[in-house]
């Protein structure tokens, strides 16, 4: 019989998408104050490849990706979704956006093998965690790239936020270096 064994830490990757900066600087601020600094930060881009955020986010979406330097257990994973809802929550209730959602935050972890999105809709492909929560494997790492499934949504395609989950893997690569050099 095999034994468990408590698995590797992950990079948290969290993307963050709004028509306003202010919302994202407050999405990053509440994020760097909850989970450390940033160590990597991808350029914000056009987000056009769905429409389905515009009745509730309108036009003009940016949307960026923060690495964060901390690693993270990766069981923790529905407790990161459940805190960037509170943080959507707080930045609606300050109502100084007219937007019924002014900034999405979408926790995701990366690990040498995936990287994998919070969530809380279900589908046939996810695994529910717990409170709501649910995970699915967005991107496969092989053959020296990350691999879309049928699944995935059409900006985690994208040749450049493939080359930011790159350079995050190998960001992760040295932390996880450090991390267990540390133990």
């Amino acid at each position: 019989m095999a034994e468990s064994r408590k698995p590797l830490p992950a990079l948290l990757v969290v993307a963050a998408f709004s028509r306003h900066t202010d919302a994202l600087r407050y999405g990053r601020d509440e994020l760097e104050r909850a989970y450390g600094v940033a160590g990597l930060v991808s350029e914000p881009f056009e987000f056009r490849e769905t429409e389905y955020y515009r009745p509730t986010m309108g036009e003009g979406l940016l949307k960026q990706f923060l690495a964060f330097q901390q690693l993270v257990d990766p069981a923790d994973l529905a407790t990161i979704k459940l805190r960037t809802n509170g943080i959507e929550s707080a930045l609606v209730a300050g109502g100084c956006f007219g937007e019924v959602r002014p900034l999405n935050l979408d926790p995701g972890l990366l690990t040498l093998g995936k990287f994998m999105l919070a969530t809380t809709k279900d589908q046939g492909h996810r695994i529910y965690l717990r409170d709501g929560i649910f995970a699915e494997v967005t991107l496969r790492y092989q053959a020296g790239a990350f691999q879309p499934w049928p699944w995935t949504y059409a900006d985690y395609r994208r040749p450049d936020v493939h080359e930011f989950l790159l350079a995050a893997r190998n960001f992760y690569r040295d932390r996880l270096r450090e991390h267990v050099g540390s133990e």
